[in-house]
């Protein structure tokens, strides 16, 4: 039996003699729609934890994701305009300059104004048997949850209140609106509420939310930091209407508070930016 002979390719049909590439294989690796997604040919995102690593800005896998949150620049430029400020405040208290004698004119109008005992509750959200338990109980949550980092921050950010504050009231002197005591600079109780409840936001926001309180509509991220604001400003506002401090007492507290939460607020993004890391993708 004769075989057919098999005609042969020249160069002229065969054409450069390379390999051909196949469009359509291009085409499924690359998606349905052109994306780029790897290995799925309808341009769902691939199941393979390699294939659901996130991507940095230069397109490098296994970097870990953003955290949505303030931008490191803006609070350095926050906290710098607050060191600016409980420095100059700081200085014209020492000096008796003119801000301090605008601040005893504002706030002999302001003394005893409003109910008293309203005005004594929020004064008392700064002292240590109502803000300090609060902020146990958060660093002992971070305890049980094995943060253990984030727990000894916390406690060390309080004990810097007074470690601040004493030397502050000592060296400046001043007296009480009422009394004839002195060292009332800054306010304590204001430093304390600041500290202890913007502490105890920092621990929890850094914190993963148990399952039944991810699932439920509340409490959301925004309302602990914003509670703890309200806390603090209630607790400066009653001071003064109360007759317990100067106005110019209480505002250096407030811009003492966010620097001394600096150190911990750094260490609460870093915790959750972890968190985010290993939370799975949907």
């Amino acid at each position: 039996m004769r075989e057919t002979p098999r005609p042969r390719e020249t160069a002229a049909d065969s054409g450069s003699g390379l390999p051909q590439r196949r469009p359509e294989r291009a085409f499924a690796h690359a998606g349905a729609d052109g994306s780029g997604t790897p290995h799925r040919s309808d341009g769902r995102p691939p199941h393979t934890p390699r294939g659901a690593r996130r991507t940095d800005l230069a397109g490098h896998p296994g970097t870990t994701p953003p955290v949505p949150g303030w931008p490191a620049p803006l609070v350095s430029g926050v906290l710098g305009l607050l060191a600016v400020l409980f420095a100059l405040i700081t200085w014209q208290v020492a000096v008796e300059g003119p801000l301090f004698r605008l601040d005893e004119r504002v706030g002999a109008k302001l003394f005893e104004r409003g109910p008293a005992g309203l005005t004594q509750v929020f004064s008392d959200l700064g002292g240590m048997p109502v803000a300090l338990p609060v902020l146990t109980c958060a660093i002992a949550y971070a305890l049980w949850r094995r943060a253990l980092r984030l727990a000894v921050y916390a406690a060390l950010t309080m004990a810097a209140v007074p470690a601040l504050v004493i030397p502050l009231k000592v060296a400046t002197a001043r007296q009480g609106p009422l009394t004839e005591a002195v060292n009332y600079y800054p306010s304590g109780h204001t430093a304390t509420a600041a500290v202890a409840y913007g502490a105890t936001a920092l621990v929890l926001l850094a914190l993963p939310r148990p399952a039944w309180l991810r699932e439920a509509s509340w409490p959301r991220a925004w309302m602990m930091p914003v509670a703890a604001i309200l806390l603090t400003t209630a607790t400066g506002i009653g001071l003064v209407l109360h007759g317990y401090h100067w106005p110019l007492d209480v505002l250096a507290s407030w811009c003492l508070g966010p620097l001394v939460l600096a150190p911990l607020w750094w260490v609460s993004c870093r915790s959750r930016r972890r968190s985010s890391s290993r939370t799975p993708s949907c």
